[in-house]
């Protein structure tokens, strides 16, 4: 009985095969790794069903076999808008793996917004002293628009700090560390209510947009927006507009409609506003958590059992 062909495209994937290997499952599989630079052969990528890497390229209409993805990413947008992506191939995302490094990258975000660091920092490059002044996260509502597992874990580190946390869940229910959990009809009470407000949810077509000129208006003059989610979630002008009027007091965006972001859109040079190289999820033991979920689903893929970290392409993640 022949091996299935698994391909892996992308940078450091023979990490992957190591971890594999260290499973006891590298000789299930006949393995062909390729950086993504290089481009996976016709005769492999005929033959291939399981495919782990970063983006899709064009091996999806090179691989009539393809049975499993496993994206390294949580976010699957790439994928799913591909023309070669069939329906009977399952998806799988890297949900899960960012679940450290995000959250902490999110605290970071509200240190940066209540705490003078960064503006002393810069005093002490002309070695002057300047009294100012740092502002307690304790009391302050932190309102989290996606509560998953990214969003729980911030809720449980938030909590510790002495914050009341609210957010939304597309099936609202109580969680802990949160003080209330709403269903997304709610998210209008969750802005007028929050200090900061953090975007955690996927772009669908429900949430494209969600952040625009009308919702902005809901939020605290005083509060500030934090996108850790999609850039699509908001409406760049709209942002722009209510950052430069006071609407709110700013934003902390790590993640873009374009990335890299281009050198000429005004969110670069507009006061208020943090722009973050997609910061988030990464971390050096990255690969080891995404193969974590890899060597998992390789597993039962042997076995013919579900894979886990499923992709619903009606919802979008």
């Amino acid at each position: 009985m022949s091996k299935p062909v698994c391909v892996i495209w992308m940078k450091d994937w023979k990490v992957y095969e190591q971890q594999l290997q260290k499973a006891g499952l590298a000789d299930d599989f006949e393995i062909h790794g390729r950086n993504l630079e290089e481009t996976v052969p016709d005769d492999i990528a005929a033959r291939g069903e399981v495919l782990l890497g970063y983006r899709p390229g064009d091996l999806l209409q090179r691989m009539p076999r393809l049975r499993w993805i496993q994206a390294m990413n949580a976010g699957v947008d790439p994928w799913l808008a591909s023309p070669g992506l069939r329906p009977e191939v399952t998806l799988c995302c890297a949900r899960g793996s960012h679940r450290i490094p995000m959250p902490e990258n999110i605290l970071g975000a509200l240190f940066h917004i209540t705490k003078p660091y960064a503006a002393i920092a810069l005093d002490q490059r002309e070695s002057r002293w300047n009294k100012r002044m740092s502002i307690p996260l304790a009391g302050k509502t932190l309102g989290i628009l996606g509560l998953g597992a990214i969003g729980q874990e911030v809720a449980c580190k938030a909590h510790a700090l002495e914050m009341r946390v609210i957010g939304t869940k597309r099936n609202p229910e109580p969680l802990p560390h949160v003080d209330h959990v709403y269903g997304p009809d709610a998210t209008d009470e969750v802005l007028r209510a929050s200090d900061f407000v953090v975007l955690l949810i996927p772009s669908t077509r429900e949430t494209q947009n969600l952040m625009n000129a009308q919702r902005l208006a809901m939020m605290k003059p005083s509060a500030w927006l934090i996108n850790f989610g999609r850039g699509a979630l908001i409406v760049d002008d709209d942002l722009i507009a209510a950052v430069k009027s006071g609407t709110i007091a700013g934003a902390i965006l790590d993640v873009f409609r374009q990335e890299p972001l281009p050198g000429t859109h005004p969110f670069w040079t507009t006061p208020g506003i943090l722009v973050l190289p997609h910061i988030g999820g990464g971390h050096p033991e990255r690969n080891l958590a995404v193969a974590e979920i890899f060597v998992e689903n390789a597993r039962r893929f042997l076995a013919g059992q579900p894979l886990t970290a499923i992709v619903d392409r009606a919802l979008g993640y």
